[in-house]
């Protein structure tokens, strides 16, 4: 097996099928446990008088540090390590944008484009800073460290997109998802019939999976009159966090190489 330093394994899972399932699924955990904490137990509001969003940024924001630090000190990739670190980014993004949104007051088209800004500039300081943005890279802190802000900043981009989607467009819960499940399609279609970057493709299928999780999660929760199925918030998390357990144990996880930046 080689070295972390020739470049060949990353502390991060090599970008498969598996991975994307794996990733859809954690970012509706994000959404549905993100609102169990905010909305179930803090009781926020739509308006955000209470500072429920707030309570629930500090919270998830605290667990998300903990967890990167766990991950930037592995020694090498392990997979629950590694996916529970993408679950505390997704649950914090999740507040997050939901507290840009609403406490902020600066609505959803706001809060999409403030995030935007914040991915686009952190994945501009980490190729500034290492010539590159590709994710067979991680596997020193410095490059753990842009990583998990890119990652979590567009987990929270993400939400926010999810949310503009279905309620500023009108589309609804289930007619986002199927937009943004279309634009992975299309995405799909690019990587097998063109040259594009793989690592461009990489992050826009990152961020665009993170607003289809976010959908699904407020389909199964939100009220039915706001077009969810008003689904328990804690009984859905639970049930999620299950089915991940069980692809991360049964399906195959390994560090190698990522596909190549253009």
């Amino acid at each position: 097996m080689s070295d972390l330093r020739d470049g060949t394994l990353s502390k991060v899972p090599e970008v498969t099928l598996t991975f994307w399932i794996i990733k859809i699924f954690a970012t509706t955990l994000g959404e549905t446990g993100g609102d169990t904490v905010t909305m179930t137990f803090l009781h926020a509001d739509a308006n955000a008088h209470n500072g429920g969003y707030l309570i629930g940024t500090a919270i998830f924001l605290t667990l998300l540090v903990v967890m990167v630090a766990l991950q930037i000190a592995a020694k090498r990739f392990h997979p629950f390590l590694y996916w529970a670190t993408i679950v505390a980014s997704t649950t914090a993004g999740t507040t997050m944008a939901d507290f840009a949104d609403r406490s902020l007051g600066i609505g959803y088209t706001g809060g999409s484009t403030l995030l935007l800004a914040c991915v686009l500039g952190v994945l501009a300081l980490w190729y500034l800073s290492e010539g590159t943005i590709a994710v067979e890279t991680v596997n020193t802190p410095r490059v753990e460290a842009f990583y998990w802000a890119a990652i979590t900043f567009s987990q929270t981009l993400g939400t926010a997109l999810g949310d503009w989607m279905a309620d500023t467009s009108g589309l609804g819960y289930a007619g986002g998802a199927l937009v943004f499940a279309a634009g992975l399609a299309v995405l799909a279609l690019i990587y097998f019939r063109t040259s594009v970057s793989r690592t461009a493709l990489f992050w826009a299928a990152f961020i665009l999976t993170r607003p289809l999780g976010a959908t699904v999660g407020d389909f199964l929760d939100k009220p039915r009159l706001d077009g969810g199925l008003a689904l328990s918030r804690p009984l859905a998390s639970a049930v999620i966090t299950v089915l991940i357990v069980t692809f991360i144990l049964l399906l195959p996880q390994r560090a190698g190489r990522h596909p190549e930046h253009a």
